[in-house]
């Protein structure tokens, strides 16, 4: 038996398609989608309409319980690091891996390895 998750969008049985469409002939309603794979917003909405539908009704509140922004963010020297890679398709696919700095351009070569090691980085904090 497939995982079949449900469309999280507030609205989402409110908009009219043939597959939200279910149920027997004579007493047809339309569902929230559900499927085994939900594409926008890390996997919890159908598509963006929900998703933006979402928002607009728990936005507020999801940003209020996390933490809202009080204090503008700045890039600097010491947290401009950012992973990047030239990928060389006529070269035998070679990957050219490397840090750059936003803020000072200079360049710092890595492995492939640190590359995707998702913990591994030169910012600052």
């Amino acid at each position: 038996m497939s995982d079949l998750k449900l469309c999280q969008g507030p609205k989402c049985h409110t908009y009219y398609t043939q597959d939200r469409l279910k149920g027997m002939k004579g007493s047809k309603t339309y569902q929230t989608r559900r499927r085994s794979r939900l594409y926008y917003g890390g996997g919890n909405f159908c598509d963006q309409r929900c998703m933006y539908d979402w928002f607009e009704t728990f936005g507020n509140q999801a940003v209020d319980y996390f933490g809202r922004t009080t204090e503008a963010k700045h890039l600097t020297e010491q947290n401009a690091w950012f992973k990047d890679y030239d990928y060389d398709w006529r070269n035998d696919a070679q990957s050219n891996y490397r840090f750059v700095n936003q803020v000072t351009k200079e360049q710092r070569p890595i492995t492939e390895q640190q590359y995707n090691d998702n913990n591994y980085n030169l910012n600052e904090r």
